[in-house]
């Protein structure tokens, strides 16, 4: 490395970035201070520390800013990583943080060699994260408009004879329920008006989402993935814009590790001990692959809608997902013959399920713009 580099740490926030500066002669790091959070204070910044370092290497944490100065820097032709704030190595004993001493870590680690940065979404897969992320999101207030409902309804005793709610039957059921007073009427119907609005914000999220996807380089790739049992559109999005280009994990267990499904271990001298899952990673990813995984709970079979999914897709394809419900149904089975907690099989067949579609993957090619 040459001595005029310089690496750059940087502590970023909504409203300013802490920067220090590492030599790469070996030099002691110091703080350079604080500047504000604008793209402009960064590039004169930059203009104030290059002066004879001829190359900048730049560093920060993963977190709510996003990546936009992370385009920026490479635009302008930087070097620039972005690593994840639990994969920074500290020191133990450590009880003082300060935005200066964050910066310092990161600017003294990054001049050694032990930081691995993150894989930075292009701006295309971030627009369709955010698509999927915002859909989770009306998931989440959907769920909780019912709730809500659901609270008000028990507390004056007024429960739905039926066995499932929120059929065509309860609905009609909820349409014919007279408060005891006014005011709750009027409470009900808020309620009630909460949950179609909610519906219908989905949906609207739901058809923007199909609509996208089908233009996106990644639709040979989310196509391919529905053909696995428990993995719809949504599920292939979300995993896809969440990892992108799913060639780039090595082999299948590299995946499961970054999506924290493998089990975490201590070991010290002859005694091992496995733990929990790692949940390290990409929790949205996850979550979904778990949601997927409950799909495997019934005997492997080709539903109707599964095969007009596998329609036209590479019989490569289809025998991967074929041979992943012969597993998979099988494995549940055998785990819930065992005595298994339905969260840790459905766990461990998610695990495996990231297994096949990394294979899937690997057999279909994005489209070249």
């Amino acid at each position: 490395m040459s001595e005029s580099t310089m690496f750059v740490g940087l502590d970023v926030h909504k409203e300013s970035i802490e920067i220090a500066l590492a030599p790469s002669g070996g030099s002691e790091v110091r703080s350079y201070g604080r500047i504000a959070g604008d793209l402009d204070a960064v590039d004169k910044a930059i203009k104030n520390i290059r002066g004879r370092h001829q190359q900048l290497n730049f560093v920060y944490e993963a977190g709510p800013c996003g990546y936009a100065l992370y385009r920026h820097l490479i635009k302008r032709g930087f070097s620039c990583a972005v690593v994840a704030p639990s994969m920074i190595p500290k020191r133990p004993g450590d009880r003082i943080k300060t935005d200066r001493r964050d910066a310092v870590m990161l600017a003294r680690a990054h001049r050694a060699g032990d930081l691995r940065a993150v894989y930075v979404p292009g701006p295309e897969d971030a627009a369709i994260r955010d698509l999927t992320r915002s859909r989770e999101d009306a998931m989440i207030t959907h769920k909780r408009a019912r709730q809500q409902l659901g609270a008000l309804l028990l507390r004056q005793n007024i429960r739905y004879p039926g066995k499932r709610a929120w059929t065509q039957a309860h609905q009609r059921w909820l349409a014919r329920i007279t408060m005891p007073q006014p005011v709750q009427q009027i409470v009900f119907q808020e309620y009630l008006h909460a949950v179609d609005e909610a519906h219908q914000r989905m949906e609207r999220i739901t058809e923007q989402l199909r609509l996208t996807v089908a233009t996106w380089r990644m639709a040979p790739v989310a196509g391919a993935l529905q053909s696995l049992r428990g993995v719809s559109l949504i599920a292939a999005s979300c995993v896809l814009a969440e990892l992108g280009d799913l060639t780039r994990f090595d082999n299948p267990r590299h995946l499961m590790a970054f999506l924290g499904l493998v089990p975490s271990q201590y070991s010290s001298g002859p005694r091992q001990q496995m733990g929990h899952i790692t949940k390290t990673g990409n929790s949205h990813a996850r979550r979904m692959l778990v949601e997927a995984a409950w799909a495997y709970r019934f005997p492997a079979r080709i539903s109707r809608g599964l095969r007009d999914r596998q329609e036209n897709q590479l019989q490569v394809v289809t025998d991967i997902a074929w041979k992943a419900q012969m597993r998979l149904c099988s494995k549940y089975r055998r785990m819930v013959n065992r005595g298994k907690l339905k969260q840790v099989i459905t766990t461990a067949i998610a695990r495996e399920l990231a297994g096949f579609i990394w294979a899937i993957a690997r057999e279909v090619k994005p489209t070249t713009i």
